[in-house]
């Protein structure tokens, strides 16, 4: 037997020391001193996360505080407003995202979400179709599914270029949603403000809010539950054996996602009406239809096998392919999925306008999904972003507008400012890279 451990026939197990130099700091750190060390490490290195936009947001906040009138920023009534202001934004952002992880672009996504929001607007209308509301919504969102579906199914099997196809349907949808305008007796112009009740529901998507005392119920199931569900996953691979982060970092975790959740209630549960005769308090009905995108956005993305393979084909396609990925199926789904969550976004906003309109610019709203994507830490060249990313930058977007609008500055120098905001973080994306190249390459 010793000569055939001399021959090298026998397998050596690796020290542990060395399996656990292949373990990420952050994640076989034992305490959190160590896990605070590893993730200053990791900054250092190019991997900043979230941290930028997080700091950009609150500078952003604290300036625009000390800046305007009366110090208006941080009023409840202000926030609330920012909060609805910078929906749109995030869900646009969170569709967005998925073909951004691919390496793509979407032009298209905000006519392509107009026509699916018209053709919702038009079908409640109580002259003419008096659909349920929230059939109206699936027929929408399935006119901007099969869109997607086409558009991706283009760029996938023809192999042309996304920028053209989706610019191409960027022209289409603009025709289209011109055409869906006039169908009806609307002129080109179909509303939302009436004594329809289906046509209430879709007008309360963004203005109707939710009785205090539901906000709070709702709110602490929603801590107790997901909560749980950490508590319990963390636990769960601790008697596995496997190498999880420290405890306390679950708990932190839990605590500052209670602390944010009730911050929230707390802002929207103040009057918002300033009147003796009526009383606006209560939490937007928007909030929780974003936070509902996020999750499943978000589980869809993390937790299954389709999330895992879009990552894969955005950072290596060749290699995902060699590995039995089928992009063409991966890349159809993600332009499908965009263009139905862009559906979403632009319901939201019609909702928003009290109706739709050929006012609607689709250019400009997709603009601002690429930019409040990348902004919030999505990367352009693929592989790396998290639907978490679209509701930080479309907060950082509906932040300076908001900001701007209380100083009194017009609309030239919000798309000044909000064009040198995506120039930092195109910037600090590609330092980043640059950074984390130079340190793998110093390691090997």
């Amino acid at each position: 037997m010793a000569d055939v451990k001399d021959a090298g026939l026998v397998e050596v197990q690796p020290e542990p020391a060395a399996v656990a130099a292949e373990v990420p700091p952050a994640i076989a750190a034992q305490t959190l001193g160590q896990y605070l060390r590893a993730w200053s490490v990791r900054i250092r290195s190019g991997d900043s996360g979230v941290l930028p936009v997080v700091l950009g947001l609150v500078i952003i906040s604290v300036v625009f505080e000390l800046i305007s009138p009366r110090n208006a920023f941080f009023l409840p009534e202000n926030l609330v407003n920012l909060f609805q202001q910078s929906a749109v934004f995030m869900v646009l952002a969170m569709a967005e995202i998925f073909v951004l992880l691919l390496g793509e672009i979407d032009l298209s996504l905000g006519y392509v979400g107009a026509c699916g929001a018209v053709v919702t607007v038009q079908l409640v209308q109580g002259v003419t179709t008096n659909w349920p509301w929230w059939g109206a919504i699936i027929v929408g969102l399935l006119f901007c599914a099969v869109f997607g579906a086409l558009q991706g199914t283009i760029i996938s099997r023809l192999h042309v270029p996304s920028f053209v196809v989706t610019l191409a349907g960027f022209l289409i949808a603009n025709g289209l949603m011109l055409i869906l305008l006039l169908l009806g007796p609307f002129s080109g112009y179909i509303t939302l403000v009436s004594s329809q009740p289906n046509a209430n529901v879709l007008r309360n998507l963004m203005f109707g809010n939710i009785d205090p005392t539901i906000s709070w119920i709702v709110l602490a199931i929603v801590v107790a539950l997901l909560g749980g569900w950490f508590l319990y996953r963390d636990l769960n691979r601790r008697r596995s054996g496997l190498v999880v982060p420290p405890f306390s970092l679950v708990v932190i975790r839990i605590l500052l996602m209670a602390g944010v959740g009730v911050a929230v209630v707390a802002i929207c549960d103040v009057d918002r009406s300033h009147s003796l005769l009526i009383h606006v308090v209560g939490v937007p009905a928007v909030i929780p239809i974003v936070l509902g995108v996020l999750v499943v956005w978000t589980v869809l993305l993390q937790r299954t096998r389709f999330g895992r393979y879009v990552y894969a084909v955005g950072g290596n396609a060749e290699a995902a392919r060699r590995a039995g990925v089928s992009l063409p199926r991966i890349r159809t789904l993600c332009f499908m999925l965009c263009s139905m969550t862009g559906g979403i976004g632009m319901i939201l906003y019609a909702s928003y306008l009290g109706g739709m309109s050929n006012n609607v610019n689709g250019g400009q709203l997709v603009l601002f999904a690429v930019a409040a994507a990348v902004i919030g830490g999505t990367s352009l060249f693929g592989g790396r972003g998290k639907a978490m990313h679209g509701v930080l930058g479309g907060l950082v977007i509906g932040g300076i507008y908001n900001g701007m609008g209380l100083i009194g500055l017009q609309v030239q120098a919000e798309f000044i400012v909000t064009g040198f905001v995506l120039i930092a973080a195109v910037s600090i994306d590609a330092l980043s890279r640059r950074a984390a190249s130079a340190g793998s390459a110093a390691r090997v």
